[in-house]
């Protein structure tokens, strides 16, 4: 147990870190794009490859995949009443779905995994579920009610998990990993070097993005944040623990991987959607913050709990 807590002092040691580089200026005001685009393109996918190339594939097609498909699907269905009773557009409760669900595996999800869990391939279940299904689906449903877009950008939104590099990396993992075939150490070596970017990579990004945030559920938004953040914190993880503890009888670390995982806060992507579509920006970035401010006692208390 003191080794899972003080993963997450660490965790909070490099936010930390990173707020004060933020509120120096040192990196200048492009720093978390440059870190968290390192981050996505270059550092995280090779994180995965190397991960998925030696884990357990039994870990990536596991029970946990069952608990994220169902309960992940159940968070986004959850928020839509209460977008409709309140008569918000369409394309904002979409947003509104889509952050009550989609975690935010690829930023704090491998720190946590790495930290918490110690093994980053638990991560793997829901983020493959977010690549192959809640992304092209989201993104689907935010095209159609958005403003009609050129036949291109159409093509673009249905391929862009295609050209994702999370998921061709995650792809490259299994098929290197279900192949049997051992890759060169001259090609392996680094990759690896270039993986150990990703965890302290995102958490710099992270810690520098906090700096100068707006107060968020400010106005007639409030109502539609806190509900978000209900589904998000509570019922998400609330729902794992109980399909997977008492429907598929889960338990020990294969659980808390679960709960943890469903625990983890609304993604930044969810607002990088908002804003490529121009729907429901404003509780996207508020859900992103407060989600994540909230989710510290939460995870925190689901190690707790369940790492005993």
């Amino acid at each position: 147990m003191s080794g899972i807590l003080e993963g997450f002092l660490v965790i909070g040691v490099v936010i930390a870190v990173g707020y004060g580089v933020g509120w120096s200026g040192v990196l200048g005001p492009s720093a978390v794009q440059v870190l968290s685009r390192a981050s996505f393109f270059v550092a995280s996918p090779s994180l995965l490859f190397v991960t998925l190339a030696h884990a357990d594939v039994r870990t990536v097609f596991s029970a946990g995949l069952v608990v994220t498909a169902v309960t992940s699907s159940l968070a986004c269905l959850l928020y839509v009443p209460m977008g409709v009773l309140r008569r918000r557009p369409a394309g904002e409760t979409t947003i509104g779905a889509m952050a009550g669900g989609y975690v935010n595996a690829g930023n704090l999800g491998f720190p946590i995994a790495t930290y918490a869990l110690g093994d980053i391939a638990q991560i793997a279940p829901i983020l493959l579920f977010q690549l192959a299904i809640l992304t092209p689906l989201f993104s689907t449903v935010l095209d159609v009610v958005s403003s009609p877009a050129e036949r291109s950008s159409r093509i673009r939104t249905f391929t862009a998990p295609l050209r994702n590099p999370l998921a061709i990396a995650t792809v490259a993992g299994l098929v290197v990993n279900l192949s049997g075939w051992q890759p060169p150490e001259l090609l392996m070596s680094p990759l690896q070097l270039i993986a150990n970017l990703a965890v302290p990579g995102m958490l710099l990004a992270f810690g520098i993005s906090l700096r100068g945030a707006a107060r968020p559920g400010k106005g007639d938004i409030g109502p539609l944040l806190w509900w978000v953040v209900a589904v998000k914190n509570l019922l998400h993880p609330l729902m794992a623990f109980v399909f997977g503890g008492f429907v598929l009888g889960l338990s020990g670390l294969p659980l808390m991987a679960a709960v943890v995982c469903a625990a983890l806060p609304t993604a930044q992507n969810v607002f990088g959607y908002a804003v490529r579509f121009d729907q429901g920006v404003r509780l996207a970035r508020d859900a992103a913050l407060t989600s994540t401010i909230v989710s510290v006692p939460v995870l925190i208390g689901v190690v707790a709990l369940l790492g005993t």
